[in-house]
């Protein structure tokens, strides 16, 4: 962050965030690889990146303005600010950035055949088992195709409307007729100027350049449901790509992963669980304590008489909140006993008792000079 951030994009510090906004879009409109040749014009891109990604996020932009500096920004961490942590690897079908963002715009102007309806865009959003279990409300930060809030998603500009296209007649194909020694060869192509819509916009809008989209940050608050498993998807209705002009939106697809954790495994509803055990509690049968999936939750778990390693005790209504139902699975805990490394005199000579009330032979470890120091004390 050697660079201001308000001087690379442009804007004074009392910029509002709609200015900020405008100031980004415009900025990369002249620096984007797509339409910039310049040597430079990539870093210029990136660096433009990052400064957005700092200015358009309130909590960073204060930290900024404070500090001069962001931890985590420009090239330190995820960018993407907001509650949960978002993996952009299923974005649009694959790892689109706000570069990426901007090449879309760039090939919506009739460069090339383009559907009117905006495409269904994929996160992945990371979630514990604990936010799992209470339920949780996540916001995520993405990059997309918004509607443009100066024309409302038209692309219409002062006194703009559509006409039909006058290069293709409204057909969105254009037949040019080639003469050979053949024949005459006839091939269709995508309109241009209308990019196949049959449909061209008169004045249109400055800040879409009559896409009726803008590239954008947009953030959304997400409701992890109770209870979700991993891999389920949740589906945000027309939160993905703006449609064209006006056209119907796509839909954000939010697909959950849920972490490990540290002290309990899921298996579907139930919940899996180690706990230690002495001798003692194993052989006579004990109640301990352990901590449930809930803050606060003590879960009571009675240990048998006789009760081996690796022995599992089942607690049941102590698992996994079931998914949109009242009820809970089980919790299954794997017992561990453990044997003491060390003892003191008293305790050995009342395991050697036991031993030998059972009929065990133990031999004795202890060396001549143990025997000696024990037969003083």
């Amino acid at each position: 962050m050697a660079k201001d951030l308000y001087e690379v994009l442009g804007v004074s510090k009392n910029a509002t965030e709609d200015e900020i906004k405008k100031a980004f879009r415009r900025r990369a409109r002249e620096l984007h690889p797509d339409v910039n040749k310049a040597a430079d014009a990539e870093d210029q891109f990136k660096e433009l990146n990052e400064a957005y990604d700092v200015l358009s996020d309130p909590g960073k932009r204060a930290q900024y303005d404070r500090f001069g500096t962001v931890p985590g920004a420009a090239g330190g961490g995820s960018p993407y600010g907001g509650g949960g942590y978002v993996d952009f690897e299923d974005l649009f079908g694959g790892g689109f950035g706000m570069g990426d963002i901007f090449s879309s715009f760039f090939g919506g102007g009739g460069r090339q055949a383009q559907r009117r309806e905006g495409r269904d865009m994929g996160v992945g959003l990371r979630v514990t088992l604990e936010e799992v279990a209470a339920g949780a409300k996540k916001e995520i930060v993405y990059d997309r195709l918004a509607p443009c809030p100066d024309c409302d998603g038209t692309g219409l500009g002062p006194d703009g409307h559509e006409v039909t296209c006058p290069e293709c007649g409204g057909q969105g194909r254009v037949v040019t007729v080639q003469h050979t020694f053949l024949g005459d060869m006839q091939t269709a192509t995508t309109c241009k100027t209308c990019g196949g819509t049959g449909r061209s916009v008169e004045n249109p809008c400055p800040e879409c350049e009559g896409q009726g989209r803008v590239p954008d940050r947009q953030r959304v608050t997400v409701e992890v449901p109770v209870g979700i498993r991993d891999s389920q998807q949740l589906r945000l209705s027309g939160f993905g790509e703006a449609g064209l002009q006006g056209a119907a939106p796509g839909d954000l697809i939010v697909t959950v992963r849920v972490q490990p954790h540290e002290f309990f495994e899921r298996d579907g509803d139930s919940l899996h669980a180690r706990a230690n055990v002495s001798i003692v509690q194993a052989t006579l049968g004990a109640e301990i304590e352990i901590d449930g999936i809930f803050e606060d939750e003590k879960v009571q778990v009675r240990i048998p008489e006789g009760c081996q390693n690796e022995q599992v005790v089942r607690v049941k209504g102590h698992g996994m909140p079931k998914f949109r139902s009242e009820s809970r699975g089980d919790l299954f805990v794997h017992v561990n006993v453990v044997v003491p490394k060390k003892v003191t005199k008293k305790q050995r000579e009342l395991l050697e008792q036991l031993a030998a009330d059972m009929g065990e032979d133990v031999p004795d470890a202890r060396t001549p000079l143990q025997k000696l120091r024990d037969a003083f004390q």
